[in-house]
């Protein structure tokens, strides 16, 4: 409540391909990530859909005092880089799939240092998990958040009150990948359409043509 009515105060709406994100079961939403701001702005969009949003975020955040407590009490799942239950995250992240949930992944694992904030090379976890769950992987492309709080600052920049605009396209279709064994090579490939079709619906939400090949080699960036 305090959320949607602070970004509804702040930010102004344009939603589109809102009947592409399915009400019920398990679902990955797969997002370019422009701005520390965009997990609020678009969990707003999910909310407003029907869904509880359940992002990864990193462990840090859930020891900073009364914001711990409250992402852990809204079911978020926690990312241990580095360690040895880095792996852990994607096992709760495939339970929860399992179990009905609306995971959202940026793939880039990182905002995206693309001068012109367009999407980067990906990792390859949101591939596994579609693989190893066979929930449908929607992709959504979003626009305005970088121009909300810019990537490096801390002060956002509330007025002029923002466009958050949003594009949910239809699910990606992974079926050639079904059944093969999840080798780095079909992980990328199929990491490799889910970006496409991301990249491309930016394009159409920018009105501009997107770049041949992402920012970044992929091969550097998978896991």
């Amino acid at each position: 409540m305090i959320v949607k009515t602070v970004l509804l105060l702040f930010t102004k709406r344009d939603w589109r391909g809102r009947s592409n994100v399915p009400r019920k079961g398990g679902v990955i939403i797969a997002a370019n990530h422009l701005s520390w701001s965009d997990p609020l702005l678009f969990a707003h969009f999910a909310y407003n859909n029907g869904r509880w949003p359940v992002y990864l975020a990193k462990s840090g955040v859930f020891d900073i005092p009364v914001v711990g407590t409250i992402v852990r009490k809204c079911r978020q799942i926690p990312v241990h880089r580095g360690s040895t239950d880095a792996a852990r995250s994607l096992k709760d992240a495939e339970q929860a799939l399992r179990e009905g949930s609306c995971v959202i992944f940026y793939p880039e694992g990182t905002i995206t240092r693309d001068p012109e904030f367009w999407p980067m090379g990906a990792k390859t976890g949101v591939a596994r998990l579609a693989l190893a769950t066979g929930v449908p992987v929607i992709p959504v492309a979003h626009w305005g958040a970088q121009e909300l709080l810019p990537y490096g600052q801390k002060k956002p920049r509330l007025f002029p009150r923002k466009t958050f605009r949003v594009i949910a396209g239809p699910p990606v279709d992974l079926s050639k990948y079904a059944g093969l064994p999840m080798r780095s090579q079909v992980l990328k490939e199929a990491t490799a359409d889910i970006m496409a079709a991301i990249t491309s619906q930016l394009a159409d939400l920018r009105g501009e043509k997107a770049p041949d090949a992402p920012f970044g080699e992929p091969e550097t960036r998978a896991g």
